[in-house]
């Protein structure tokens, strides 16, 4: 059954391609590309050994950051002239800190058909394997690079209680980690590099670490930050050992819960805690 419009009014595929392993290519964006009449790209050299590789053949257009205030004009003629155009960038979803917003936007306003074809986003990658709480996360791209905004949004960040999600540049990451010491203090951090790539890795360390080993470390990257904790766990933390324990037991939690959440609070491992209770008696 045939996927692409076929209606007067053409309609914007924006299709997620691979962040490093060519496999990672869905066979519905395969279909796609193959179907549609132009393909827009962030970089038109980089695409096109993306569509060599998997034997497809179109016209290509570049759009990317500097051009597309003039393209998206371009791109909604095509689209109301009946063409089908497919967004991709150099790699993972387009519209993630990537070209893209700009005509999506503009399709809305002009009532065109935008559809997402599904596929790799290394956000998302970098933070189901990141071990952090993901039932709620906060992704804020690449830091600012101007001082004054940079450290406005730092200071958003240092009260976020959900898992933040950051990209950031290989050469940058030791400023980066410095900047966030000075306004986070050492909170647990992930960095997930090379994902789907040989290179593969997950560094789970605390921030202190990563700055020590920040100068080696290449590769595309996403950095993965523990949420701030909330106000009641702060409040907990002032607490002696038996007024934390005396906290949980008002709220009629067992014993080995109330050691496992105390563990939890003060991020030691629970085997601590209870070795420090066997002592006191």
């Amino acid at each position: 059954m045939k996927e692409i419009n076929s209606k007067e009014t053409g309609t914007l595929y924006i299709v997620a391609t691979p962040i490093g392993n060519l496999e990672d290519m869905t066979l519905r964006a395969i279909k796609i590309l193959k179907d549609i009449d132009v393909i827009a790209a962030e970089d038109t050299r980089h695409t096109l050994k993306l569509l060599n590789h998997f034997d497809i053949s179109k016209p290509l257009m570049s759009y990317h950051r500097h051009n597309e205030d003039v393209k998206t004009d371009i791109l909604i003629k095509e689209l109301k002239a009946g063409k089908n155009i497919a967004l991709v960038s150099d790699a993972g979803t387009p519209g993630i800190c990537d070209p893209g917003e700009e005509v999506i936007r503009k399709c809305i306003e002009e009532k065109i058909t935008i559809v997402p074809i599904p596929g790799a986003c290394a956000m998302i990658n970098a933070l189901i394997c990141s071990g952090l709480d993901t039932k709620e996360f906060v992704f804020m791209g690449f830091l600012p690079l101007n001082k004054k905004n940079r450290k406005e949004k730092l200071t958003e960040i240092e009260n976020i209680t959900k898992t933040v999600i950051l990209y950031e540049a290989p050469h940058k990451l030791e400023t980066t980690l410095k900047d966030l010491k000075e306004i986070l203090g050492n909170r647990k951090i992930v960095l997930a590099r090379e994902l789907t790539k040989i290179h593969e890795e997950y560094m789970r360390e605390d921030i202190d670490t990563l700055i020590e080993k920040a100068k080696e470390i290449k590769g595309e990257m996403v950095l993965i930050l523990e949420g701030a904790q909330k106000k009641e766990e702060n409040h907990l933390m002032t607490l002696s050992l038996e007024e934390h324990y005396q906290y949980y037991q008002d709220q009629g939690l067992g014993k080995k819960e109330i050691i496992k959440q105390i563990a939890k609070d003060r991020n030691v491992n629970k085997n601590e805690i209870y070795q420090q209770f066997i002592n006191k008696k």
